[in-house]
């Protein structure tokens, strides 16, 4: 009697280990799903990039640098990502994962992700190309990942408010400064004055007729 399993692989995790007829998926898929999953969840971006042509070296300096922003960088199958990407509500993001593909995940601020791949790419003159980005539910262009680049970060806009901010309020307290100052240089004056006529009215008492 024919076996009633079909030996086909799983759609939703391609190839994997054939157990009496049936294709299963392997443990370590289902863990590269799960993980790209939970990064998908917490991840304020993620920049797909192509890192074909990337040597050892290069990839290992281009994850140090990301790593500098607190920005992880994965190197992910596309079908594996497709599926992450559906269960963590993010299916957008498969419109740029497209053929090699390497996704920096950044959890902060979103600038400082683009920001260190335009770096990396300019001083390290490398072939790593950006494909797109997911920013929250968004799809964005490589032109708008590179614009995005040159905004201030979240650091740098707080920083700017802070100082302007402060401002009224030094010129304020220079302004109440101003007075003080004034009536303690003017008190000054008479008072000290007014002590070197009490000395030489001492000395005088002290001296004998």
């Amino acid at each position: 009697m024919a076996s009633s399993f079909v030996s086909t692989p799983s759609p939703r995790f391609g190839a994997g280990n054939l157990v009496s007829g049936v294709y299963m998926p392997t443990k370590r898929k289902i863990n590269q799903v799960e993980e790209l999953k939970d990064r998908l969840s917490r991840c304020s971006i993620a920049v797909s990039t192509n890192p074909t042509n990337l040597d050892a070296n290069e990839m290992n300096e281009l994850r140090r640098k990301l790593r500098e922003r607190n920005v992880e960088y994965r190197i992910v199958k596309n079908t594996l990502t497709y599926i992450a990407a559906d269960e963590a509500g993010r299916p957008k993001l498969k419109e740029v994962v497209q053929g090699p593909t390497g996704l920096a995940f950044g959890y902060e601020d979103p600038t400082e992700v683009a920001k260190a791949l335009e770096e990396f790419i300019r001083t390290a003159r490398s072939s790593l190309s950006i494909q797109g980005a997911l920013l929250d539910q968004r799809v964005l262009s490589p032109q708008e990942v590179s614009t995005l680049a040159t905004l201030p970060s979240k650091g740098e806009i707080l920083a700017s408010l802070l100082g302007q901010m402060q401002s009224p309020i030094v010129r304020l307290v220079s302004q109440l400064q101003t007075p003080i100052v004034g009536l303690v240089t003017t008190l000054r004056g008479p008072l000290g004055g007014l002590s070197i006529v009490l000395q030489q009215r001492a000395r005088q008492l002290e001296s004998p007729e």
